[in-house]
């Protein structure tokens, strides 16, 4: 099915972003609009500038560029080879939408994306932010463009969802993606959850996301059946000096080889499609750290990518939170 020209409503899929090559010059343009966001570094600027500018991008950049090459595919970033796919399946399934995808940080640059969609025609906006558990340095930050947009254009209708980290169809997906993995693999001996990091101090101050992570990794249990206690919650991909929300994937997965255990599965579900934190950093990194700790085998199980629950899944919060 194809989507109708004429149509008035759109959904866009926004995820947070990827350098446009894997070099050092587009890793930088792309870190240093990532971490110029007060969202995402919360530092006075006269602080934070220099340091970003003279000391971080130029140290960094070849560091994380190096990190993208050994993941970078025919199709580029697989964050964003997977972001437009997803899409490019929700559009066949949801032909009364215009369904596209933008960037929170570099390109497709959201504002741009649903500028070009409201001079097609557009009237109602969904945006749907990749990110089912919410967090002010992601969600909120999104939310930060959409209330530009609608000043912007006060006659456009604008949705911005949330979270979705206990909706039921995307705790299926989550499970079922588990369960399939044992079917073919068997069942490690523990099932870790890896979930991307952020300061203890915006927890304290009231963001809502590690109660989010607790909320969707118990809904996830229920639905496999197990304990929740069967279920390892840790947190990853932390970045500065600043205490970070504990505990932390790397060290868990070196000290339970250290005790003995020989094969894990880890899954990440805050991440809606594979990247750099899952691909490079779990199932590169994280990996060699449990072997030489000890360990035999990390099981890495993909996320939900473009697949048929993913979809589904979408689908249905899109609709239902328009």
């Amino acid at each position: 099915m194809r989507m109708s020209i004429d149509s008035p409503r759109a959904l866009v899929l926004v995820n947070l972003g990827t350098p446009a090559a894997p070099t050092a010059e587009a890793v930088r343009r792309y870190l240093a609009e990532f971490l110029a966001d007060p969202r995402v570094v919360q530092l006075p600027r006269l602080l934070w500038w220099p340091l970003l500018n003279w000391v971080i991008l130029p140290r960094r950049s070849p560091l994380v560029a190096h990190k993208y090459a050994s993941i970078w595919t025919e199709e580029g970033s697989p964050l964003a080879a997977y972001t437009r796919r997803l899409a490019a399946r929700l559009q066949l399934t949801m032909p009364q939408w215009r369904v596209t995808s933008a960037m929170r940080y570099g390109e497709p640059a959201l504002a741009r994306v649903v500028d070009d969609l409201i001079a097609a025609g557009v009237r109602e906006v969904t945006v749907l932010p990749l990110y089912p558990q919410y967090s002010t340095t992601t969600t909120g930050s999104v939310e930060d463009v959409v209330a530009k947009l609608r000043e912007r254009h006060p006659q456009i209708a604008f949705t911005c969802v949330h979270d979705y980290h206990r909706d039921p169809q995307w705790v299926e997906a989550i499970a079922a993606s588990i369960r399939e993995h044992w079917r073919q693999h068997g069942r490690g001996e523990k099932l870790v959850f890896s979930f991307h990091g952020i300061p203890e101090r915006l927890v304290k101050n009231g963001d809502p996301y590690a109660a989010h992570c607790e909320a969707g990794t118990a809904a996830v249990a229920d639905a496999l059946g197990i304990a929740r206690d069967d279920i390892l919650l840790t947190y990853q991909s932390r970045f500065g000096r600043d205490r970070w929300l504990q505990p932390y994937t790397l060290s868990t997965l070196q000290q339970l080889a250290r005790d003995g255990v020989r094969d894990i599965d880890v899954i990440c579900p805050g991440f809606a499609v594979d990247c750099l934190e899952t691909l490079e950093e779990i199932a590169m990194l994280n990996s060699d750290a449990f072997t030489a700790a000890g360990g035999r085998a990390l099981r890495y199980i993909p996320c939900l990518n473009d697949g048929d629950a993913h979809v589904r899944a979408i689908q249905s919060i899109a609709e239902t939170q328009a």
